[in-house]
């Protein structure tokens, strides 16, 4: 199929690849497994750290491994999709998932664990580019493919929060290692459907050798900035290490971009990200990630630790959010996308997110579940809802079919730097917050039940300060879509293409 998909005003639309529909099941499907496994292994993690005698100072590698080899090698597996072409890549990542979520829960040290978890972000950074990439040459008319990324998007929105209640019930009723052999299943069904059922066009493999400076720069440089930002949260920006981490990954990226510059076939063609409409949507993603990853963890900790929710409960009190996101972006985005320009989903989008966040910013001890957690999760689903869909659609609006992975991959890099940014610099914050009100209220406190209300209610002014910082994030996101995405609608948007020539975009493409 060709990328751009160009039709004349009025003529019939193309109707795709007759398996579209069946194949959209196993991508989302496997969508939905790699999201899901984000999430599903935190609320496990105190259970598998007991059993495997993990140390506290290094539970967090349970974590982190997952997070430094998916977000370092996620340009690499875009270029690999581009290579070898994307169902196979899609096949093999599932396989491999599959294969290291059975060693993750046949664990018996916490070496073995932190071998698995990084052995899945190796695969999932294979699976993830090839994954909407795959959706994209499929769905050639523009309401079908609406529809389908609509559903797309509610799962990789979604299924983080899906993975706290399914996270809950597995170790609650099961065992911890359940959190990991539940993929098994998963992952075989998504890649023996795909197999089966995804046949992908023909002209749109990128067969020049493969960069491999900008391969060890890039990934190089992705894992010193995610694991600068991971010392920071547990060490503190000052430290020694954090510092060095932080002085190599800017030395590694800008030899990056100068080598890109240089090499006949680089891996991440800078055209790429230069596109004024790309780059804002790569930057406003990234920002808004920020926001809503330390937001989800300070949620979590505000409903279990202050409120006394279990983990179960903790999961269901998610749902609301879940719901926001669906209809944000099955209805609203769906419905618009194709008749408004994107930044008119993208702008408001950010700042309704924004809202529900402003109302999160009033937590107390004694705030009701219903007065203040439920409204603010329903804006901010449908404020994330109806701002991803567009956004995931101009991801490779006018890449080369060639371009195609590595273009998707760069949206899982902006999420995935923007997770461990805002997960560090928030939970920063939110410490720093913490100590300073302990520290001006506990002289007050005479009796150890006063001393523990004040350590509570430090603890819920810390994540309030911190949900404020997330408002202005999302502000932020959404002054970047106005500033600098100013692409039409999908119908009628010239774009250019790699070499120059302008062409005529009945529907982006779109990547993940």
């Amino acid at each position: 199929m060709s990328e751009t998909a160009a039709k004349a005003p009025g003529a019939p639309a193309q109707s795709g690849d007759a398996n579209r529909w069946k194949a959209l099941v196993f991508i989302a499907l496997a969508q939905l497994m790699v999201v899901l496994d984000a999430t599903i292994v935190n609320i496990a993690l105190p259970s598998a750290q007991s059993d495997l005698g993990i140390s506290d100072g290094n539970r967090q590698w349970v974590v982190t491994a997952y997070a430094l080899a998916f977000g370092g090698l996620l340009l690499f597996g875009g270029r690999i999709a581009d290579l070898w072409g994307r169902k196979r890549a899609f096949v093999i990542g599932l396989t491999g998932f599959a294969a290291a979520s059975a060693l993750g829960g046949a664990a018996t040290s916490g070496a073995m664990m932190f071998g698995a978890r990084a052995l899945q972000g190796v695969f999932g950074a294979m699976l993830a580019p090839a994954a909407l990439s795959l959706l994209a040459v499929m769905f050639t008319d523009a309401k079908e493919r609406a529809k389908a990324f609509g559903i797309y998007g509610a799962i990789a929105g979604g299924g983080g929060a899906v993975g706290f209640i399914l996270g809950g019930v597995l170790t609650e009723y099961l065992d911890w290692r359940w959190t990991f052999f539940v993929n098994i299943p998963f992952a075989i069904v998504a890649a023996l459907g795909a197999y089966f059922v995804i046949r992908e066009p023909e002209g749109g493999r990128n067969r020049n050798p493969l960069d491999i400076p900008g391969v060890l720069l890039s990934t190089l440089g992705l894992v010193s900035l995610v694991y600068g930002f991971t010392r920071a949260e547990s060490d503190g920006w000052g430290d020694a290490t954090t510092v060095g981490l932080f002085v190599a990954s800017a030395v590694l990226l800008i030899a990056f971009v100068v080598t890109e510059m240089r090499v006949k076939a680089p891996l991440l063609p800078l055209r790429v990200v230069l596109d004024r409409n790309r780059g804002g949507i790569y930057l406003s993603l990234g920002v808004a990630i920020i926001a809503m990853f330390g937001t989800f963890l300070f949620l979590t900790y505000y409903l279990q630790v202050i409120k006394g929710f279990s983990p179960i409960k903790t999961g269901f009190a998610f749902l609301p959010m879940i719901a926001g996101m669906m209809i944000g972006s099955t209805q609203i985005g769906t419905r618009l996308m194709t008749r408004v320009p994107a930044r008119a989903l993208m702008g408001p989008g950010f700042l309704v997110a924004a809202a529900g966040m402003l109302v999160m910013t009033q937590i107390e001890i004694g705030s009701s579940y219903a007065s203040t957690i439920l409204p603010a999760m329903v804006l901010l689903g449908l404020g994330m809802g109806t701002a991803f869909m567009p956004a995931m659609s101009l991801a490779t609006l006018g890449v080369e079919p060639r371009d195609a992975g590595v273009a998707s991959a760069m949206v899982n890099t902006s999420q995935q730097v923007g997770g461990a940014i805002g997960t560090a610099l928030l939970n920063t914050i939110a410490a720093s917050a913490t100590t300073s009100y302990i520290k001006d209220h506990i002289a007050t406190a005479t009796s150890r039940s006063q001393q523990q209300l004040v350590q509570m209610q430090g603890a819920v002014h810390g994540y309030a300060n911190a949900i404020w910082v997330a408002v202005g994030m999302l502000v932020l996101a959404s002054v970047i879509v106005v500033a600098l995405v100013n692409a039409g609608k999908p119908e009628a948007t010239p774009v250019a293409s790699g070499d120059g020539a302008e062409d005529e975009v009945a529907v982006p493409v779109i990547a993940h």
